[in-house]
């Protein structure tokens, strides 16, 4: 008799206050991620993600501001 499987763990996030920027980004690996298991190639679902008039409807999420943007970005002229 086969042993039964384990359940799963799940993982949870920790932190649930996201900045725009980490919510979008979040929202777009699920987005691939759901493209990929529905069929897709990396490379069609990767294109399909890239392009914004793809998104579904109902989807709720905010751009990630340029100011934003800019808290993630490296500064060169510090060195």
């Amino acid at each position: 008799m086969p042993t039964p499987k384990k359940p799963k763990k799940v993982v949870t996030v920790k932190e649930d206050s996201f900045s725009a920027l980490e919510t979008y980004c979040i929202w777009l690996n699920e987005y691939y991620k759901a493209l990929k298991k529905s069929g897709f190639t990396e490379s069609i679902a990767l294109a399909i993600m890239m392009d914004k008039m793809s998104y579904p409807d109902w989807v709720s999420y905010k751009m990630p501001k340029d100011a934003d943007i800019a808290n993630y970005l490296d500064d060169e002229d510090e060195d």
